[in-house]
């Protein structure tokens, strides 16, 4: 007898159903359907009426499987075949591996099963058209589980059309069972073969071949940051994406300003995309083709997209978590239909990674400086870095997957791309470096499940890295993954994190690089004392804000450099607010909704003058460090409208995104009048203190701001010591002056009574006061001095927080 279940009036057992509907299932059916048919079951009852869209579908379930392998006497046989599995020796799993796939393809399926499958498939034709295309998709019951994914572990077929070519794809997947990848990974996973079903699951394709596709995780994959939303995109079928095949675009959506009515984009990388997967009309389903230049230059979706999909990780997540009662980050796949221009949710099942970390324990890895004077060593490949460790040992360059017989446990893997039949040494590897993919290809995923150090995206590393090269792989750096030649000293430092003091004087951290905003924001802390503007200005800008506004006066050599770097801009001055944004507000994000304090631009003239285009817009100074910095170029006509550039960027971060909790604040500010002319000059820019809780903020980085600290508190809302600048402007020298360096002391007489008289002045006139200078992160006894002064705020560098931390706690409990 057929049982095909109908969405009304359905009364059978689903236990004893050979097929099941997508909206008769929900995730409590896992047994039934497996993970991937009964996520989108779920998400078909339960967030379509929220607006997300799911296309639909039937799944055959564990007993049409169990039919089918019972039916055909398959389970003894395949005991028996596995009775010597080694999947240690590669040789043996794979021919373990192919006995049992031959074994099932050649045992046809039982009539009834046949029928109820071509039944639904063609009911499903009805609801869109003869022969509609289908994707056919293995769901094993043991898939998508909070703490093992089998991602990928069994086939997925696209562009299916008719009976037959439906019922072939079924039972390649039921034979996918036992892929070698498969075997192995259950085997390293303690489950049992044989407890184990498939199903599969049919659903309506999305026409992605004419448009965009790709991956999504409500949880930043590398850090466990909870509160962004990490987006792949390329062209064409998803598939590409999934198995690393390209290095797809990558943006960054802040969750909880997005659920406020926000457009947090906090980051936008553009990614190769150089092929898409279409449909084939010859006797392949689909094929890879090349994707124009010109397409490969812009971005695979709108922002107005990136905020739905976004949107949508959040349902998904939310939903999950309440239903699980937990807290249930999600990996998700979307598809663009290039026909409705609709976008679709394809599948989603638990983040297995991040999710299961505790977060009691923070382990850090940095490389070791051996010379301070001595360069520092260049990377021979860069790509986008998986975890955040750092590993040593030999490249074993592997190009084909049927020499894994080569791979010695411990090697470096470095390759094109990998599949799931690479996961037998995956799973020994030292490292894994691949040419192509993105955070949320193959590599990726499983790399991160292993815990094992990954590169992808690379583009070259197969063409500079040589078998038996001796190499140090760096995840620790940032965004970045960095291979260097030779093994580097590092280190590795763990904290425990539990019983941790509070401290009455709030512990900010200085942070320069974006990239590394969202790992430092686990390290125990208050919020951002200072962010330097400078950083993201001169390594993810690189051109002079002049330069862009008077694009059409330079020199054709510097405008096609610029052309190279602001290609997605006709706007040239756009491409600097937008760069400047998305750096500011990774930060602000990373912390949010604790205080993150951006200094405004502090270049002198001579590093202004070394950005893009800047020799034609800066002056030659004698001596730039006195010269024409900080506030006095803000108003001045010669930078006006590149400081205006820098509000922009400002209030898009505030006013846009959401991320109040941004202090935009102004350095080398000499005088209260000239502060004055700098409030002026952000309210044309509409930057109005006190409008949206705007705060203003001045450095305290010269005598003049500590003599006339309270008419400053007049015009600012809180200061900062800068004791840099403040120690070599009250010593009277120079600290790039090597003949003087020797006095060069924050901790003098002198200095530590100027850090005095400026917070007892800032104290009187009720204004925050803190200290972002090097000073408390080299001098424990420094830090003690601000303590027992009663200073508000000691920002440090990372890597003293904590050391830091417990020295102030000890002062607080003798105060």
């Amino acid at each position: 007898m057929v049982t095909v279940s109908q969405n009304t009036g359905f009364q059978s057992d689903k236990a004893r159903s050979l097929i099941l509907w997508f909206d008769e299932i929900g995730i409590s059916d896992i047994p039934l359907v497996g993970g991937k048919n009964a996520s989108l079951g779920e998400m078909i009852q339960q967030l379509t009426h929220q607006g997300v869209n799911v296309p639909t579908g039937f799944a055959t379930t564990a007993y049409a499987y169990r039919y089918f392998i019972a039916s055909a006497g398959l389970e003894a046989k395949l005991r028996q075949l596995f009775a010597d599995l080694d999947v240690e020796d590669v040789t043996n799993l794979k021919a373990r591996g192919k006995k049992a796939r031959l074994l099932v393809m050649e045992t046809p399926f039982p009539q009834d099963l046949r029928d109820a499958i071509a039944t639904a498939y063609l009911k499903l034709s009805k609801k869109y058209h003869q022969d509609t295309d289908v994707a056919v998709r293995s769901s094993a019951t043991a898939e998508d589980l909070p703490d093992a994914s089998f991602a990928g572990q069994q086939e997925s077929y696209l562009n299916v059309v008719g009976v037959e070519g439906v019922l072939a794809a079924c039972h390649r997947c039921f034979a996918s069972l036992f892929t070698d990848r498969a075997i192995s990974y259950r085997h390293t996973k303690g489950f049992d073969h044989f407890s184990i079903a498939l199903t599969v699951g049919v659903q309506k394709m999305v026409r992605s071949d004419l448009a965009t596709s790709g991956v999504m995780f409500s949880i930043d994959t590398e850090t466990g940051f909870k509160d962004a939303a990490l987006i792949n995109a390329a062209y064409g079928l998803g598939e590409n994406v999934v198995q690393g095949t390209v290095n797809p675009d990558e943006y960054y959506v802040f969750k909880p300003t997005l659920k406020a009515g926000f457009r947090p984009i906090i980051d936008k990388k553009l990614g190769s995309k150089e092929l898409k997967m279409i449909y084939d009309d010859g006797s392949k389903h689909t094929k890879n083709v090349p994707v124009p230049e010109t397409e490969q230059g812009k971005f695979a979706l709108s922002d107005s997209e990136i905020l739905q999909l976004a949107h949508w990780a959040c349902l998904i997540e939310d939903h999950y978590t309440q239903a699980n009662g937990n807290y249930s980050p999600m990996d998700i796949e979307w598809a663009k239909d290039g026909i409705t221009n609709q976008l679709f949710i394809v599948q989603a099942r638990p983040e297995t990674v991040q999710s299961q970390k505790t977060g009691n324990l923070l382990r850090s890895y940095h490389l070791v400086k051996t010379h301070k004077e001595a360069n520092p060593p260049q990377p021979l490949v860069t790509g986008r870095a998986i975890g955040e460790a750092i590993a040593q040992g030999k490249v074993k360059l592997i190009l084909n997957v049927n020499k894994i017989e080569q791979f010695e446990p411990g090697d470096i893997l470095v390759t094109q791309r990998t599949d799931p039949d690479w996961e037998p040494i995956m799973k020994r590897a030292g490292a894994i470096i691949t040419n192509a993919g993105g955070r949320t290809c193959h590599a990726a995923i499983i790399a991160r499940e292993l815990g094992v150090p990954a590169i992808v995206g690379c583009g070259n590393a197969t063409a500079i890295l040589k078998t038996g090269q001796e190499v140090t792989i760096s995840c620790a750096e940032g965004d970045e993954g960095r291979v260097y030649h030779g093994l580097l000293p590092f280190e590795i430092k763990e904290v425990a994190l539990e019983n941790l003091p509070r401290t009455r004087t709030q512990i900010l951290m200085n942070v320069g690089n974006p990239q590394e905003a969202l790992s430092l924001s686990a390290i125990p802390n208050d919020g951002v004392g200072l962010a330097r503007t400078e950083f993201i200005i001169a390594n993810h800008i690189q051109v002079h804000p002049m330069a862009l506004i008077h694009y059409e006066k330079l020199e054709d050599e510097v405008k096609t450099k610029i052309d190279q770097i602001t290609a997605l801009y006709e706007d040239k001055p756009q491409y600097f607010v937008d760069k400047l944004a998305q750096g500011i507000s990774r930060i602000a994000a990373a912390f949010y909704p604790k205080p993150v304090i951006v200094r405004m631009s502090d270049f002198k003239t001579n590093e202004y003058a070394n950005l893009l285009g800047g020799q034609q817009f800066e002056p030659k100074e004698e001596n730039p460090m006195l010269g024409w910095r900080g506030a006095s170029r803000y108003y001045d006509p010669g930078y006006r409208e590149g400081f205006a550039l820098e509000c922009q960027a400002i209030k898009g971060v505030r006013d846009d995104m959401g991320l109040t909790n941004v202090i935009p604040m102004i350095p080398f500010c000499r005088t209260p009048d000239e502060g004055r002319l700098v409030l002026a000059e952000m309210a044309k820019n509409h930057l109005k203190q006190g409008v949206n809780g705007l705060q203003v903020y001045v450095m305290c980085e010269l005598p003049s701001n500590v003599i006339m600290a309270e008419e400053f508190a007049q015009v600012f809302d809180g200061f900062s010591i800068g004791s840099n600048d403040l120690t070599q402007l009250t010593l009277g020298l120079d600290r790039d002056s090597a003949l003087v360096a020797h006095l060069f002391d924050e901790r003098t007489p002198a200095v530590k009574q100027m850090v005095k008289m400026a917070i007892q002045s800032a104290k009187k006139q009720q204004r925050k006061i803190g200290i972002c200078g090097q000073a408390p992160s080299d001098y424990p006894e420094f830090a003690r001095f601000l303590v027992e002064e009663g200073i508000d705020s000691i920002s440090l560098n990372p890597d003293s927080v904590l050391k830091t931390l417990l020295e102030i706690a000890k002062v607080e409990e003798n105060i």
